[in-house]
């Protein structure tokens, strides 16, 4: 299950290390000051910030990130969001008065 924060994930600057899913954030950055090396080999995913890939694959894991979908659907949602407030509005715009008195 990717939301249980004990699942243990891989570490990307050392393959040895194995880090719960909670405490990942946490380790990423410990890990980048300790290998600075490997961290100028790795990109960040613009969806997810734990996604750290080889910059070569980079633009193939955009192509592929499972959370591009999530934030791709947020936006829609929002947009729907937006066009529904713009229909629901209510005009305040009254008619100027009239002068002419089509029943004379």
């Amino acid at each position: 299950d990717d939301l249980d924060p004990e699942r243990l994930i891989q570490c990307p600057y050392n393959k040895h290390h194995r880090i719960r899913a909670g405490r990942f954030p946490y380790h990423l950055v410990k890990c980048r000051k300790s290998y600075p090396e490997v961290a100028k080999e790795l990109a960040t995913c613009p969806f997810n910030a734990r996604h750290l890939v080889r910059q070569a694959d980079l633009s193939d894991h955009i192509m592929k990130c499972n959370d591009k979908g999530i934030l791709e659907q947020d936006i829609v949602n929002q947009s729907c969001g937006f066009q529904r407030e713009q229909m629901n509005a209510v005009s305040t715009w009254q008619a100027p008065p009239c002068e002419e008195d089509w029943e004379s």
